[in-house]
């Protein structure tokens, strides 16, 4: 099956081989499991688990969701912008130039049409209303962060690729001209051509692969996109790692900083953040506006779909974490540093106990933003 996607070979191969990271047969992570992350007395959960229907995985109505185009048409006042369009795909508009991160926009983060995991959420916008963007960055090759169709897709573009090493062999399989792709190793940057924009590759702790025997073939990695007067920081999949500390020290201070909250279970605490360790992630990487992502689309841990925001937005400090709590598809500028919101609520199950909030206010679905629409080209 093609959406699995194809093994590194030649030179990105030997590239890979020559990491430090390489162990003889496959990536490894820097560090072994920092002690507390993983709770040992909890099994990690069967397949049975995940396949058992629970109406708490699932909001009981569509998320309020904004159309961005209008906003689109304008120019972010402080030079930095983002629209969080579901999971972990994000339009962000820095300095003059825009940069889609890990996008998805198929129904299913899944190898197969017809199984596996799918989203209860409809993208805001279909990729035919996307404006055009100067890249397209992907962390890693899970499928919900690289997605077949999407980058099917994207194949009828021009937009260029930076991504981690050996990534590139899923995409040139998929369409994309080797010419469009540039693959990055851990500290390793980027200087988009045409723009003012740098991509640099960055640690993070994670795993990697699309099927049984390719397990840690392909390299993961966070990304800090930096402009002429902006830094941000995307997490990616990552656990709680002391290398946020050398990362902060190398690529910061960042005026955003976008980690990953959702999809975490007690038995993975080395490669998922979780809300908690998300807030310490962010302490460590020094602070900066926070825009949890990696929610609010798939059910892919058993927690109810909302704790992960729940728990972040009843535990963070404001003293020290600035949580930025945009609907879906609405575009927020972190300088503006607007009041955190529970606008998700309203979509609880009625017979689920939800904390008090008032509902959110003046949320417009998008119109036609159907997630079959995936032709358009972003140039």
């Amino acid at each position: 099956m093609r959406s699995f996607g194809k093994a590194a070979q030649g030179l990105r191969l030997e590239r890979l081989r020559d990491l430090p990271l390489w162990d003889g047969e496959r990536l490894r992570n820097i560090h072994p499991v920092l002690p507390g992350l993983r709770d040992p007395a909890t099994p990690r959960p069967a397949l049975r688990e995940f396949l058992r229907e629970d109406p708490d995985r699932r909001p009981a109505a569509p998320l309020p969701a904004h159309d961005p185009r209008e906003a689109w048409q304008r120019r972010p006042a402080s030079g930095l912008r983002a629209t969080w369009l579901g999971h972990s795909t994000v339009l962000l508009e820095i300095d003059g130039w825009r940069v889609l991160t890990d996008p998805v926009w198929g129904e299913r983060a899944s190898p197969f049409t017809l199984m596996g995991p799918k989203r209860f959420q409809p993208a805001p916008v279909t990729l035919r209303q996307l404006p055009a963007v100067d890249a397209v960055v992907i962390s890693h090759d899970h499928y919900d962060h690289l997605d077949y169709p999407t980058i099917r897709a994207l194949a009828k573009s021009s937009v260029p690729f930076v991504t981690s090493l050996g990534v590139g062999a899923h995409l040139e399989a998929w369409g994309i001209a080797p010419e469009r792709i540039t693959e990055l190793t851990w500290w390793e940057s980027h200087r988009i051509p045409g723009t003012g924009l740098t991509v640099t590759a960055a640690p993070s702790q994670h795993f990697s692969g699309r099927g049984l025997k390719d397990r840690n073939q392909t390299l993961w990695s966070s990304l800090v996109l930096a402009g002429e007067r902006h830094r941000v920081f995307f997490s990616g999949d990552t656990g709680l790692t002391t290398e946020y500390e050398v990362i902060r020290d190398r690529l910061g201070p960042f005026d955003l900083v976008m980690l990953e909250v959702g999809a975490f279970h007690p038995s993975w605490g080395d490669i998922h953040l979780g809300p908690e360790n998300a807030l310490q992630a962010h302490r460590l990487l020094g602070g900066g506006v926070l825009l949890p992502v990696h929610w609010g689309t798939f059910s892919l841990s058993t927690h109810a779909w909302d704790q992960p925001v729940e728990t972040l937005l009843a535990q963070a400090d404001p003293a020290h974490a600035h949580l930025l709590l945009p609907r879906l598809g609405e575009p927020v500028e972190p300088a503006e540093r607007r009041p955190a919101m529970p606008w998700w609520r309203p979509s609880v199950r009625r017979d689920r106990a939800a904390p008090s909030a008032a509902p959110a206010t003046g949320a417009d679905v998008a119109d036609d933003a159907a997630n079959d629409d995936l032709a358009w080209p972003l140039d």
